[in-house]
């Protein structure tokens, strides 16, 4: 069993590329849409 088919992620397939993958992109999405939004609130950036 691999570490990463443990913990909150405990089904099968969890640890494949094409899932690691995906949590990627949303994981590093959702930050970088809150640091955009931080900016624009922050009145840094038009």
């Amino acid at each position: 069993m691999s570490d990463l088919n443990r913990g909150i992620m405990k089904f099968q397939g969890a640890d494949s590329p094409k899932a690691v993958t995906i949590s990627t992109v949303l994981i590093l999405g959702s930050i970088m849409v809150l640091i955009i939004w931080a900016l624009k609130a922050a009145y840094v950036v038009n």
